[in-house]
């Protein structure tokens, strides 16, 4: 009988042992998941900043292109007939 009863208590002991572990893993896994959140809004709002900076360099190219610099002409001649083409599908569809 008293074997039974040190196998319980073995039992209750290693239960409470893996009760224990499980929360201190919940924990764990709680604390891994809030930053991997804090980390993924980080990135989210690199990106916007990233995507921001270069509309606003290839802008400045644009402008710099648009002022006479001979580097970036054929590109500037590409993006104005490219606007050109946008506002006449403008135009066709209003008229339609």
């Amino acid at each position: 009988m008293s074997e039974l009863i040190q196998i319980v208590d073995s039992l209750e002991n290693k239960i409470s042992k893996l009760l224990h572990r499980l929360e201190v893993l919940d924990k764990a896994n709680r604390t891994l998941e809030d930053e991997l959140n804090h980390i993924k809004s980080n990135q989210v709002n690199a990106q916007k900043t990233v995507s921001e900076w270069e509309e606003k360099y290839n802008s400045l190219k644009l402008a710099n292109s648009m002022l006479g610099s001979n580097t970036n002409k054929t590109e500037a001649k590409l993006k104005i007939n490219t606007l050109i083409r946008e506002l006449d599908y403008c135009i066709a569809q209003l008229s339609e």
